[in-house]
């Protein structure tokens, strides 16, 4: 990885994409209440995720997984994360917000930023999300983050969104 890359917060309109740290993963995995998280953060995808990171470190570098930041009042809602080495020129994205934040377009606003910063890094050349059919809020969050479905496994219960990569001059 070229050693330009830098964890530099990812800044979109109303959210901050912000590298985790070792103190606030700590804080997943002890079950502590930093001041600075919503009520409802970390949820259980979030506790599922702080937990691989020991044993994947590379989701923890400049193209990894960050937390989800409100900008107006500074909380963390949510997180969302690439799922580090690309395979194949692809890297998979995962996401989720907190309850309490929902339906206020958080989702594909970060899945938008973090999908573009994705198309910045060296060897990717897509990037796509799997998503459970029985959970059609997310289909919506990747829809209106600019995926489109490209496969259906009916027999898992799961879809496979791509994102076009961006346009090149």
């Amino acid at each position: 990885m070229s050693s330009s890359v830098s964890t530099a917060d990812l800044i979109t309109d109303r959210l901050v994409l912000r590298s985790w740290t070792p103190d606030e993963v700590a804080a997943v995995l002890d079950g502590a209440r930093p001041a600075h998280w919503a009520a409802d953060f970390p949820a259980e995808g979030d506790h599922v995720i702080a937990g691989l990171f020991a044993d994947h470190p590379a989701w923890l570098g400049p193209y990894g997984h960050r937390q989800i930041v409100e900008r107006d009042s500074g909380l963390v809602v949510g997180s969302i994360g690439l799922f580090w080495p690309p395979s194949d020129g692809a890297v998979e994205l995962g996401y989720g917000v907190v309850a309490s934040r929902r339906g206020r377009g958080y989702a594909p606003e970060a899945a938008r930023a973090l999908t573009a910063f994705a198309f910045t890094a060296p060897d990717v050349r897509g990037v796509h999300a799997t998503v459970e059919l029985s959970n059609p809020p997310s289909i919506r969050v990747l829809e209106k983050a600019g995926f489109h479905r490209t496969h259906t496994d009916a027999e898992q219960g799961t879809a496979r969104y791509d994102a076009a990569p961006p346009a090149r001059d």
